[in-house]
């Protein structure tokens, strides 16, 4: 190098984040093996050194049940595990879990001092690493549970807001029943995400983390229709119902040809593969394996179908996303990891009709172009059609992934509840209160589909409503 060779700074290791190593993009379309493989003790250590304890940390403030982070990351770099286990299972009941699939980019991480000048410290990654460790040594932990104090409280749904609520409660001596309408627990954690982001044995631990605390879970019971809330507070004696029942009522386009076979729901096709496992080669559910497969929609359900097609053997996996990648909601680190896995991304084009053969098979779908314009009310660019524009993408299984919303079986069937013109029971964000007394909603079923955090939020401090109320 020469005397008058511009010299680069030196790199402050303070600002990089450490990495975490995964399997390759060539490997994992192959199986549904979780993607990740998560933070060696040397590399949680050298993470958790790059923390800054900020006095007034604004990464707990950007957290939604409250994880008193600095303090748990601090225990890591001394190397207390079992501090940290007992420090983040205080305020999270599934930290596993949100370690894996919480959007930290735009809550803690996304708040953290460090972002400012270089990488924020990877909140997630140390989370999901205490996490595995605390189920792992779960009997090295004390959980401290209060005597039982003679109340009783129904839990709907046991998704991410029904399992945190189910967890406050017990631990406050509470008596407390999760009714689950599917055939195993877990809501949206088992049959909404693919195991390769969420294996579900994970989930299963942190479910049976609770029936330690003497949480029963009851399956196959359908809120609603197997007994009312009414039926079960007057007939039943529970002094209290939380519902967390979700959204799982998929939407449509409303195009012509969505009646065509090989036309799936994001929901339907995400729950035969997850939570039928049909993906096993010994599995008895049906599901299509298309050669190409277009997926409609740009958020995390769209990338977790995307992908799974993949591995389900198809050829092409296409995403059609009416804006470009910058305004996709998917976490970045999906879109990242969707990328690496050989998907094609239509942007800025909108399907309008799905083309089938003489038999009523999928065979293409017709798109337009999309141009964006002024934000609409939501502050996104608001996209417009290109006159025009038309086009056909060949395909044979098309998956829609635009949303979701609440079935309408528990508000139709409760009497005195509040419902809003989306179908969404009426609770208070801040406490999860109902207009009907000592019924109470969070997550999904209030707000509409979101993500796991935020419905562990509205769990939490429902749960902390009906402790105020009953005691």
């Amino acid at each position: 190098m020469s005397d008058n060779a511009e010299k680069k700074p030196p790199v402050n290791e303070r600002f990089i984040k450490t990495p975490m190593p995964e399997q390759m993009p060539e490997e994992r379309i192959r199986n549904f093996a979780e993607v990740p493989y998560g933070y060696a003790a040397q590399e949680v250590a050298r993470e958790a050194a790059r923390c800054l304890q900020c006095k007034n940390p604004a990464c707990v403030a950007g957290c939604p049940v409250g994880v008193k982070i600095p303090e748990f990351i601090k225990c890591l770099a001394e190397n207390r595990f079992r501090d940290a286990a007992q420090v983040l299972k205080e305020c999270n009941t599934l930290p596993s879990i949100c370690g894996r699939v919480c959007p930290q980019e735009d809550q803690c991480e996304g708040l953290c001092i460090l972002g400012r000048k270089g990488e924020a410290i990877a909140v997630g990654n140390l989370e999901r690493f205490v996490g595995d460790w605390a189920r792992e040594h779960s009997d090295q932990l004390d959980i401290k549970v209060k005597p039982k104090n003679g109340k009783k409280v129904c839990v709907v749904g046991s998704g991410p807001a029904g399992l945190t609520a189910a967890g406050e409660l017990a631990k406050e001596g509470f008596d407390v029943t999760i009714f689950e309408a599917l055939h195993e627990p877990g809501g949206v954690l088992v049959y909404g995400i693919p195991e390769f982001r969420l294996p579900k044995e994970i989930v299963q631990s942190e479910i049976e983390s609770l029936q330690q605390l003497s949480v029963k879970v009851v399956k196959n019971f359908i809120v609603g229709k197997s007994a009312t809330i009414d039926e079960l507070m007057d007939e039943e004696g529970f002094d209290a119902v939380f519902v967390g029942s979700g959204a799982g009522l998929p939407s449509f386009m409303q195009i012509p040809g969505e009646n065509s076979i090989g036309v799936y729901s994001a929901n339907e096709y995400l729950t035969r593969s997850n939570l039928m496992r049909a993906y096993k080669e010994d599995s008895r559910t049906p599901i299509i394996n298309g050669r190409r497969v277009v997926t409609v929609g740009g958020g995390n359900v769209a990338m977790d179908a995307a992908r799974t097609a993949l591995r389900l053997g198809a050829d092409k996996s296409i995403i059609v996303y009416r804006r470009g990648e910058e305004e996709m909601p998917a976490r970045k680190a999906e879109i990242h990891h969707a990328h690496e896995e050989g998907i094609d991304f239509n942007l800025l084009c909108n399907p309008i009709e799905i083309l089938a053969d003489e038999k009523g098979f999928v065979k293409a779908v017709k798109c337009v172009r999309m141009e964006l314009g002024e934000p609409d009310q939501s502050g996104r660019r608001k996209p417009h059609v290109v006159a025009g524009s038309e086009f056909e993408i060949p395909c044979d299984v098309v998956i829609i992934a635009i949303g979701n919303r609440p079935n309408p079986l528990i508000p139709e069937t409760t009497q005195d509840i509040e419902v809003s013109k989306h179908g969404t029971i009426k609770a208070s964000e801040e406490d999860g209160r109902t207009s009907k007394k000592n019924v109470y909603a969070g997550g999904d079923i209030v707000t509409g589909a979101a993500t796991v955090i935020l419905a562990m939020g509205a769990g939490k401090r429902a749960a902390r409503s009906i402790i105020e109320d009953l005691l």
